[in-house]
């Protein structure tokens, strides 16, 4: 039996729709190769992102989760991995399987509105959903530079929500982390997590979502449409 009835859905991108984690360590790896530090490898950098290309950068520069960098040194490794990314943004991500057959599914549900929500910067984020092809599913896209605040503060949802005319308690965040929980759980949405994805090594389950999906296919029994 459904267990929500939202009449928006918001969609995180990296490690909910998409994993992007190929493309990021090849370019955080092609960084360190430039500034001649060790490379991180794939394994690493799988527990570092979710919060956006700058923080990315700054944890790849001090092999750490929280240590922060060297400000002069951090602003010449973002450059370089800018430069870089922009060139492999889709070259190695793929979609999640199911991925497309869920959102077939949200786009049957004629009442619901469906838009993306990301701490991933908008030139990136706009390339990699286009290249994968899933772009036009979205009656918006909230990126990471969009606003002045990003998730876990609860802002992208709640701007979300008002552009789309939806309150937030007929509203469903869709994501991966604890920042997508904590921006839900903040803006007074349902909260739905995918088991797959980047949540610094840490359990989701965790942090109490609503809902944990092991495929976007199990939206057909958990959503029901208006």
């Amino acid at each position: 039996m459904a267990q929500f009835q939202p009449k928006l859905v918001l969609i995180d991108l990296d490690g909910t729709l998409v994993d992007s984690v190929p493309d990021l360590s090849y370019s955080v790896d092609q960084t360190m190769l430039a500034l001649g530090l060790p490379l991180r490898g794939e394994a690493a950098v799988r527990t570092w992102v979710g919060n956006g290309v700058q923080t990315l950068v700054e944890r790849a520069l001090t092999n750490t989760l929280d240590q922060p960098a060297d400000p002069a040194a951090f602003e010449q490794a973002l450059a370089i991995f800018m430069a870089i990314y922009a060139e492999n943004t889709s070259q190695r991500s793929r979609l999640y399987p199911g991925v497309v057959e869920g959102l077939d599914f949200l786009q049957s549900c004629k009442a619901l509105k469906v838009a993306c929500v990301t701490n991933k910067a908008a030139q990136f984020t706009h390339k990699l959903l286009r290249d994968l092809g899933i772009f036009e599913r979205f009656a918006l896209i909230v990126s990471g530079d969009t606003l002045s605040e990003k998730k876990p503060h609860p802002l992208p949802l709640l701007y979300a929500a008002e552009q789309l005319g939806v309150e937030p308690a007929d509203s469903l965040m869709l994501g991966d982390s604890k920042s997508d929980v904590k921006a839900a759980r903040a803006a007074g949405f349902k909260i739905i997590t995918v088991s797959y994805g980047y949540n610094h090594g840490e359990d989701i389950r965790d942090y109490h979502p609503d809902a944990v999906i092991d495929s976007f296919q199990e939206l057909t029994t958990l959503i029901q449409c208006a």
